[in-house]
């Protein structure tokens, strides 16, 4: 099974809006059976809560739920349990770069480099503004996500020819 991991700075966001735009992909291509998913965040801000409010109304115009979400932050065990950690920014990237064990270095990676309609290099937080960037954000994960489904498809793909 191929394991991805979202990560934003207190999990409330743009990791748990990630997660349920995974999620429902991996669910419609048929690959939950090889692929999971979670999400987590850097920081213990808004651990135990559910995601925010806006992130929820947001997700759920675009056919995702994801209010059954409880954040979490990273623990050491996710960086040997997951195959990819996907994070949304420079400053995040680099709190998990300080925490991550080397040897599991070459899982950190910034999300949207996995985008093919959109050229920004992080998923900016929303959290500050209003609804609008939260709909933008959804934009930024559908795109990078579905880059995201055709990688671990072609590594499913492989797997099974083995």
């Amino acid at each position: 099974m191929t394991k991805v991991l979202f990560v934003c700075m207190g999990n409330t966001c743009r990791s748990p809006s990630a997660e349920g735009v995974f999620r429902r992909l991996i669910n419609d291509s048929g690959l939950s059976n090889v692929v999971g998913t979670d999400s987590a965040g850097t920081h213990n801000f808004h651990v135990g809560e559910s995601p925010d409010a806006r992130a929820v109304t947001a997700a759920r115009k675009r056919g995702y739920d994801i209010s059954e979400r409880v954040a979490r932050q990273i623990s050491p065990e996710d960086f040997r349990e997951f195959d990819m950690i996907l994070v949304m920014d420079w400053e995040n990237l680099s709190a998990l770069q300080q925490q991550c064990p080397k040897p599991h270095q070459h899982k950190l990676m910034l999300l949207m480099r996995f985008a093919n309609e959109f050229e920004e290099a992080t998923v900016p937080d929303p959290y500050y503004g209003g609804p609008e960037g939260f709909s933008k954000v959804l934009d930024y994960l559908e795109d990078s996500c579905q880059g995201v489904l055709e990688l671990v498809r072609k590594r499913a793909t492989l797997y099974q020819a083995a």
